[in-house]
């Protein structure tokens, strides 16, 4: 029987989580890989990516030519991508839509195994099941800042 957590409307089940979780750690091998084109097929055609800056990718050729064009900058380091607490809510209206924030972390290892942290990030995805599998419609990366001061 689920437990309740936090915030969330509705309780996914266990075996929703694990999909969810599964799909990222696909996803993400796959980016930490340097594999573009099959980063980008865990897209929908027409996905999108809106960067903490702002910057809006639109499409998997789009993100592809991002990416490329990025290449050089992951040169000689190690990238992961660790991502946490996830919440995750199925779409009352339609049960292959699933809402999903996280927090990210990522780490980059040069070739004398010096690790060095990037920022943090809160992440906002819509993912959709299409015929049976998990693809992210849309994903909004927020960079974590510190709260006001209330003073």
């Amino acid at each position: 029987m689920p437990q309740p957590v936090g915030t969330l409307r509705h309780q996914v089940t266990g075996d929703v989580y694990a999909e969810v979780q599964t799909f990222y750690a696909h996803q993400m091998r796959r980016v930490d890989a340097l594999d573009i084109e099959g980063f980008a097929d865990t897209f929908t055609d027409d996905g999108e990516v809106v960067h903490a800056g702002g910057h809006r990718q639109q499409g998997r050729e789009e993100m592809i030519a991002g990416m490329k064009a990025n290449l050089p900058r992951y040169q000689d380091i190690a990238v992961r991508h660790w991502f946490d607490h996830l919440l995750i809510e199925v779409d009352q209206a339609d049960a292959d839509l699933l809402r999903v924030s996280y927090y990210t972390l990522v780490t980059q290892t040069n070739r004398e195994g010096n690790v060095s942290f990037q920022p943090t990030f809160t992440v906002d995805d819509v993912l959709v099941r299409v015929d049976g599998r998990l693809l992210t419609r849309s994903r909004v990366i927020h960079r974590d800042e510190p709260a006001a001061s209330s003073t």
